[in-house]
């Protein structure tokens, strides 16, 4: 018996209320030796009270060692087991934008990227090219025609957008073409089976076509693929734990993994704050909120210790009017480790903060990775952080006699 045949078997019917706030990419790393982490050279008031009054501990998103990307990252935090349910980047971004994907799509996460004059990635994002410039070059690549596949091409945020592939026997695995590397040229998309030999001819088809398209760019004169991905199928929130959920978050690929376990989005949020008043309009219409914070991550990703402090002071700021709704468990973390120090997603372990009437408090007295070594909750896997949740809210049966 897994864990969700265990909470499908024991979860209970309760008017309490479950949030969690994930700040993307929260956990990270000191500067030089002895120094303080991101998190612990940010001035966090409101969750060091939190942590205080409630229980702390490290989590691994997938397991120990194993870098996460936000997916996996994701669906840990959520309860399912990365490593069984494999959700491609390519459909949490389309689904995330609404696209309908069906069972003979393959989509695409596609970076726009900048390209010189030997074809060598110089900046991977395109600057962070805003959407505004990027939506109408994602359009533009509509123009693409291959025979015997129909392809569709949407805007998603900034330097992201989305392809699909659909037509009959196509694989999704798909290696990505990012080469996660500047001066270098991007990869080739790659087969790693039989029938996915039809979908990487198609894309590399795709890539010399936009190439063309794009040459006259300034920025935006080239791109990368990442996350071949068809559609999964998973169980839904309400099927394994008896909750009403929903979700709020800025980014598409969120919402599209928040739809893919059967949340439901509400609100149309572009900032934090933004965010939180969604969430007080829809309080009394569902059991458990999932509220996403993206920039502590991005900054991570840029390199940028100060930008990703001051990031999570902003996070902190909004956690009094979460509390002042008056939720039966409240849960602070990430989705995975993103240190400045890396400027990239990291396999460190993430801190994590439970506020519930019947926590066991422990000696943390703040929010961070050194502090919550030695909460109460110890050294767990993600997959085990809505267990607990549930059964703070009142929500678990007991098992057996």
């Amino acid at each position: 018996m897994d864990t969700h045949e265990l909470t499908k078997m024991l979860h209970t019917k309760h008017d309490s209320k479950i949030v969690f706030l994930i700040a993307d990419g929260l956990g990270g790393l000191a500067k030089e030796p002895g120094g303080p982490t991101e998190l612990e050279a940010a001035d966090t008031p409101n969750l060091d009270a939190l942590a205080k009054n409630g229980c702390s501990g490290s989590m691994y998103p997938v397991g120990r060692g194993i870098t996460p990307g936000s997916g996996p990252g994701h669906l840990g935090v959520f309860g399912y087991d990365p490593l069984k349910y494999m959700i491609g980047r390519g459909v949490l971004e389309a689904t995330g934008i609404g696209f309908k994907v069906g069972p003979n799509d393959v989509a695409i996460r596609c970076n726009f990227c900048t390209l010189d004059a030997d074809g060598k990635i110089t900046d991977r994002r395109a600057g962070r090219i805003p959407t505004e410039e990027s939506a109408p070059l994602a359009v533009k690549l509509r123009q693409v025609s291959i025979p015997g596949v129909e392809v569709f091409v949407e805007p998603v945020k900034e330097h992201r957008f989305v392809v699909v592939f659909r037509g009959k026997g196509l694989g999704d695995k798909v290696l990505d073409t990012d080469p996660q590397e500047t001066g270098v040229v991007p990869l080739d998309p790659v087969a790693e089976d039989e029938p996915s030999k039809k979908t990487a001819e198609i894309a590399a088809k795709f890539y010399t076509q936009a190439i063309k398209l794009l040459a006259d760019q300034p920025k935006a004169n080239g791109l990368t693929m990442r996350g071949f991905s068809g559609l999964p199928h998973i169980p839904t929130y309400e099927d394994v734990y008896g909750l009403k959920a929903a979700a709020i978050a800025s980014y598409p690929m969120y919402k599209g993994l928040a739809q893919l376990v059967g949340m439901e989005i509400v609100g149309d949020a572009s900032t934090l704050e933004e965010e939180v008043e969604v969430l007080a309009d829809v309080w009394d219409k569902y059991d458990f909120f999932f509220v996403h914070f993206k920039y502590t991550d991005s900054r991570g990703e840029d390199g940028n210790f100060e930008a990703k402090v001051k990031m999570i002071e902003e996070f902190d700021k909004i956690v009094p009017d979460v509390v002042k709704l008056g939720p039966d468990v409240l849960v602070v973390t990430g989705d995975h480790s993103t240190p400045a120090a890396l400027a990239s997603h990291s396999w460190h372990p993430v801190p994590v903060l439970m506020s519930a009437k019947d926590c066991r408090c422990d000696p943390c007295e703040k929010f961070s990775e050194n502090e919550a070594l030695k909460g109460g909750f110890g050294h767990f896997e993600a997959i085990h952080l809505m267990p607990m949740a549930l059964a703070h809210a009142g929500r678990l049966a007991k098992f057996g006699a």
